[in-house]
């Protein structure tokens, strides 16, 4: 048996690996518990706070278009936003009906994983 600390996206896990001897099978194993749990999201941003719903960013990219206004009454799946991630558009949508309360994001931006983009109510 070998041990290993493996960090992956910023959490760190404790891997122990076994070697087999030619012509074994292999055993399926349950994934290791991080280490360490991530610490805990700071309070959110005035902006977020204008809206009950946040809605975030699921990967980094561009924004190619805002599609409302803040105002814009929205039915759930109605297109929030156009993120462009790795040459592909990627269709923003509303969670839930509801009324935008805020657009924290503009055509041409650069946003990040988990960047609230609109605000709703």
């Amino acid at each position: 048996m070998k041990h290993f600390n493996i960090t992956v996206n910023g959490a760190a896990y404790d891997v122990t690996v076994e070697e087999l001897a030619a012509g074994a099978a292999p055993v399926a194993a349950a994934p290791a518990a991080p280490k360490a749990a991530p610490a805990p999201a700071a309070a959110p941003k005035a902006a977020a706070a204008a809206g009950a719903v946040s809605v975030k960013a699921p990967m980094p990219g561009n924004i190619l278009d805002v599609k409302v206004k803040v105002g814009d009454a929205v039915k759930a799946g109605q297109i929030l936003v156009i993120l462009e991630a790795m040459k592909m558009e990627n269709e923003i949508v509303a969670p839930q009906d509801g009324t935008v309360a805020g657009i924290n994001c503009a055509k041409g931006e650069t946003v990040n994983v988990d960047d609230v983009l609109v605000t709703m109510n």
